[in-house]
């Protein structure tokens, strides 16, 4: 095993240690009341199968025999939840085929960040991860389920849901993905259309084609952002059946694996004599094997917020100095736009996940000593699924890389470190995303530009005033400002400025959407200008430097002169109505600061450090 691998484990244990014990405790003692029902009383019995029919009735009165929790955030918007609305009754089919029951135990809101990019619902994205935790917990409360199934794909769903599901973490738990959409447009191309619009050069009419042509059909969108970084961490942490993230939606194997992963999840409950929980599936390796899949594979920004907040919801404390230091001894292993130029189907027929974790495996750089919804072993997801009738067969992977263009083996990799790291100075802590930044464009000095909206920083653009050498800065974008919405809409014109020579760089302590790219960006700035933090004292033209290989972060102004400056107050009277931003008050009021989760709950962690 790599050292630095195991160094870092250890580290997480042992810091971990009394709170996950008391997350341990709490779910083996519910563990032991499995199945739930049997708690019931005859009314709370009769009321939980009022609507099943007679045959499903007498199987759910059996204690002996499996009553699966389906949790769902299907909506027919979001392209990504579509293939959802099927789901249900596959597995309902799927699990009377082994003598027991399935039932939809709730539903949760799911979001498209697409929808809302630079639209004011944006600001309720983040806090609907914790919303979806608590949907999830609600639709559970029920106690009559024996295992769970989850019915989630994109940005803040999945995290929201590992979230709910790890406190009802003594319930064997099975996460069931939809798949992405076939190829459209070139993600590159849809990328060249938006910098032509934002520089006039191409009408609404032109970009419009380009989205749609890109996004044209039901399943996840193509890109390596944080919806598909979402499904690499269900494999890499045991939760997926293997090979199972990115078949589309309408191949005939995406049926056939949901009906193996519902039947997975009846093998593994108590009554088939399998147990499963998922508190021994979220362990400290497993949350470092998601962690290692994060950085091989360059994806989203997000994920170093979410799976801090995930961990937590498991007794289990990750800092940003974890993602750091594996940074520096993973090595990158895939190309997956905006990393490259491919999509992930082209990743997925290159070799996909189950070649990247045998590397990695091989490499000493993952733990296989896990358990997972397959059984003991990480190795388990080196396997392929074939479709043989209707049955689902796996059988050893790819030993080799399709193509090394995308997905390479760890003796040559791409970069040897990972494609996101740690960045700090006198203007707080944040995150970069290197994977897709070229070497020459990491490290930058140049007087800042500040905007306290990603609006007014387009007006700019568009009148020729950012035409110049700068770090622009958009502050008052945290979690406890606004919500801490994703700036995904700065993209485009600050590609251009790059593509015109001038060297520029954001330094925010907001979000960026998982497909950002080549820009320099510091983001998550913690703390964050409402607060208080150091970019509340950045005054224009100040000189700021960027350094990704060293990860500083500083600005270069006398210490005593920077200190002795009053903090600027952000006008955040427009952020706070609208679109059900009132709503959400209190969880602006309450959340944690990115480099903690940006979440609202107080775990185990929480307890323990008040005594």
């Amino acid at each position: 095993m790599n050292t630095e691998l195991n160094r870092v484990t250890e580290r997480i244990i042992e810091r971990s240690r009394a709170s996950r014990q008391l997350y341990l405790s709490r779910m083996k003692h519910a563990g032991d009341n499995i199945p739930d029902r049997k708690q019931l009383s005859c009314g709370n019995l009769a009321h939980g199968f009022a609507a099943c029919t007679e045959t499903e009735k007498n199987t759910i009165k059996m204690m002996n025999a499996a009553n699966l929790g389906i949790v769902t955030a299907y909506n027919d918007m979001l392209s990504a939840h579509h293939p959802y609305e099927r789901f249900p009754g596959i597995i309902k089919a799927a699990a009377r085929e082994m003598g027991c029951t399935a039932q939809v135990a709730g539903g949760t809101p799911a979001m498209c960040d697409g929808v809302t990019q630079g639209q004011p619902g944006m600001e309720l994205s983040l806090f609907s991860r914790d919303n979806i935790a608590m949907s999830a917990g609600i639709g559970l409360s029920h106690n009559m389920f024996d295992a769970a199934l989850y019915l989630g794909v994109c940005d803040k769903i999945v995290p929201g849901l590992v979230m709910g599901a790890l406190r009802f973490g003594y319930l064997p738990t099975v996460f069931v993905p939809a798949g992405p959409m076939p190829s459209g447009l070139p993600n590159s191309e849809k990328a060249r259309v938006r910098q032509e619009y934002a520089q006039g050069k191409v009408g609404r009419d032109a970009l419009l084609q380009a989205e749609s042509d890109s996004y044209h059909s039901a399943g996840t969108c193509t890109f390596y952002g944080t919806a598909n970084t979402n499904q690499m961490l269900m494999e890499f942490m045991g939760l997926h059946l293997p090979g199972s993230s990115f078949v589309n939606p309408e191949n005939s194997m995406r049926d056939a694996l949901t009906r193996e992963a519902t039947q997975q999840a009846v093998r593994i409950t108590k009554q088939n004599g399998q147990y499963t929980p998922l508190y021994d599936v979220l362990t400290e390796k497993a949350f470092v094997n998601g962690l290692v899949g994060l950085l091989s594979t360059g994806g989203s920004t997000n994920l170093t917020i979410h799976l801090i907040a995930m961990a937590r919801a498991a007794g289990i404390i990750l800092t940003w100095e974890d993602f750091s230091d594996l940074s520096r001894a993973v090595p990158s292993l895939a190309k997956v736009y905006p990393n490259g130029m491919a999509d992930v189907n082209h990743f997925h027929a290159a070799g996909g996940l189950g070649y990247l974790i045998g590397e990695l495996l091989d490499g000493g750089l993952l733990h296989d000593d896990v358990n997972t919804i397959m059984g003991q072993g990480l190795r388990n997801y080196t396997l392929e699924p074939f479709q043989e009738g209707d049955e689902i067969v796996f059988k050893p992977g790819a030993g080799k890389s399709l193509n090394e263009d995308i997905v390479r083996p760890v003796s040559n990799p791409f970069s040897p470190e990972g494609g996101l790291h740690v960045i700090k100075g006198n203007l707080g802590t944040g995150v970069i995303k290197v994977s897709a930044v070229k070497k020459e464009h990491q490290h930058i000095e140049a007087p800042a530009v500040i905007f306290e909206s990603q609006h007014d920083l387009q007006a700019a653009f568009e009148a020729g005033d950012l035409n110049r050498d700068c770090v622009v800065v958009v502050r008052f974008q945290g979690p406890k400002a606004n919500g801490m919405p994703e700036l995904h809409k700065l993209t485009p014109p600050l590609g251009v400025l790059q593509d015109e020579g001038y060297k520029v760089a954001l330094v925010t302590d907001g979000r960026m959407s998982g497909a950002s790219g080549k820009v320099p960006a510091a983001i998550h700035l913690s703390p964050e200008a409402s607060e208080g933090g150091p970019l509340a004292r950045v005054q224009p033209g100040d000189m700021i430097k960027l350094n990704a290989h060293t990860g500083e972060l500083n600005i270069q102004v006398d210490p005593a002169e920077f200190a002795a400056r009053t903090p600027v107050l952000g006008d955040l009277s427009a952020n706070q109505f609208g679109v059900g931003r009132e709503l959400f008050g209190h969880m602006r009021s309450a959340v944690s600061t990115a480099e903690e989760g940006a979440t609202v709950f107080r775990f185990e962690d929480s307890e323990v450090s008040n005594g």
